[in-house]
């Protein structure tokens, strides 16, 4: 007799459960996925076919294809091939498609046909959490991502990696160039061989100049200066490493910080985040229902941006970055100046006043200029400054970014809360979504894939927090 569990004899027919509904359990996740998205008006969010033709093939429901989607990303399954795999093999798919199979054209052109309305189901979500109470805190972290796209660094142009490939080309020219002059001297140096691959080498690379110069025609039309060549939409961007960088997307999300599920989310081909506060911000805002704090790190520091985000009733919570040029000469920096809004004028380190001089308008904004005229003969001035005068510089709205540089300072905790909350979940996105992030190409279809990850991982999170059976009752409520 065996010592060990026996599986069942292959050749041995066996009665199988008479309902599918035995194989699934009630606690499994693929049983929220089915009672979210049929309680989905697929109709109203736009999904292409919700309404069946009267006439033609009949077609596959587009909440089938929807629960294919949401459970591949549920389960790190992303391309349509594996799905159409996963359909033919995987009971729960089988359970939750009711043994439909369709094939991976069909998923691909669902997700490709119904971008918007994919995000807006998206959305439903985060509306079903904030039905179920868990944005009460209504404190959020802000931050922006970079995320590869499908397109290789190599096939990636500016005008600073064109003029070094043309260098480098001509280089090559020259070397290829000499050594056939040496070959003309005298053949015995260089082989016949060596010189039919000189010749060969010579017209590739004349070859792959003409294509260069057509690729710098197209960098000169561009906006931005930039060329991506298998995603147009991708853009080099730089990371936090040292001479680092990829072809990407910058990836938006304001993560709640209580229970760290992603409230809002946007995907642009801008390299920095400089003018991404106000928008997600008030976007976040408008989801939660009420005013918010908003945690953001130094990159979205933006005068203009945070004055929006005032005027909405947000609170912001932006560190100012350490950029002062006089502080890194061993000079005074304006924060050793004083103000004092009674009179105007700022107070310098020698205890003299410097009052308001003038009002100039730079770039769109009004900034009021402020100096003493004891500036001269002060004895602290090879500290202050190495011109003639002390000027001080103060934007008219001012006094919103001392207010926030207040708060933050009765809030000292607020960096390392916005790094422990968004870092990871950015971090456990990028993990899920494996080495290479996007599949799609082009920025709308990016962002639809964006959000079939941000739903997943709000679905993940909130089965985590609530229960499966829990989340199924509050959706059928």
């Amino acid at each position: 007799m065996s010592r060990y569990i026996d599986g069942q004899d292959r050749t041995q027919s066996v009665l199988f459960p008479e309902r599918l509904d035995d194989w699934i359990d009630g606690d499994n996740p693929v049983r929220a996925v089915d009672v979210f998205v049929d309680a989905l008006d697929l109709v109203r969010l736009g999904f292409e076919r919700a309404q069946p033709a009267d006439t033609g093939r009949p077609a596959y429901h587009p909440g089938t294809l929807l629960k294919i989607y949401i459970y591949g990303y549920l389960n790190r399954v992303q391309s349509s091939r594996r799905l159409e795999r996963e359909a033919q093999r995987n009971v729960e798919l089988i359970w939750l498609t009711g043994r439909l199979m369709p094939d991976f054209k069909t998923i691909a052109d669902f997700r490709r046909d119904n971008g918007e309305a994919i995000r807006t189901a998206c959305r439903e979500f985060v509306m079903l959490c904030r039905g179920l109470g868990l944005f009460e805190e209504a404190t959020v972290a802000i931050d922006g991502s970079k995320f590869k796209a499908v397109n290789n660094r190599d096939k990636n142009f500016t005008e600073r990696k064109l003029k070094a490939r043309l260098q480098q080309l001509d280089e090559n020219v020259e070397r290829y160039l000499t050594e056939l002059d040496r070959a003309d001297r005298d053949p015995s140096l260089v082989t016949e061989a060596r010189v039919e691959h000189l010749k060969e080498k010579l017209e590739t690379v004349k070859a792959q100049t003409n294509r260069l110069r057509q690729i710098e025609q197209q960098l000169n039309e561009a906006h931005d200066q930039q060329v991506s060549l298998t995603d147009p939409d991708a853009r080099s961007m730089a990371t936090s490493g040292r001479g680092t960088g990829i072809v990407g997307y910058n990836v938006q999300t304001a993560v709640d910080t209580k229970h760290h599920l992603i409230v809002t989310h946007e995907v642009t081909n801008v390299g920095h985040d400089r003018t991404q506060l106000a928008d997600m911000a008030m976007q976040t805002q408008d989801i939660i229902g009420r005013p918010i704090t908003a945690l953001a790190d130094r990159g979205y520091f933006n005068g203009k941006e945070i004055l929006r985000c005032v005027e909405a009733g947000i609170v912001p919570l932006v560190p100012k970055p350490q950029t002062s040029n006089n502080k890194a000469a061993g000079l005074f920096d304006k924060s050793d100046f004083a103000y004092n809004e009674a009179d105007d004028t700022y107070r310098c380190p020698a205890g003299e006043r410097a009052i308001h001089r003038m009002a100039v308008v730079e770039k769109g904004q009004t900034m009021h200029k402020y100096w003493s005229s004891a500036c001269p003969r002060c004895p602290l001035k090879p500290k202050c400054t190495t011109g003639k005068q002390r000027r001080i510089v103060r934007w008219e709205h001012e006094a919103v970014l001392e207010q926030m540089q207040g708060r933050l300072n009765q809030r000292p905790q607020a960096a390392r809360e916005r790094r422990q909350t968004v870092e990871h979940t950015f971090g456990t996105l990028k993990a899920w979504m494996g080495a290479t992030h996007f599949l799609t190409r082009t920025l709308p279809k990016v962002r639809t894939e964006m959000s079939l990850q941000v739903l997943a991982y709000n679905m993940k999170r909130v089965i985590r927090l609530l229960g499966t059976a829990s989340l199924i009752q509050a959706m059928q409520a």
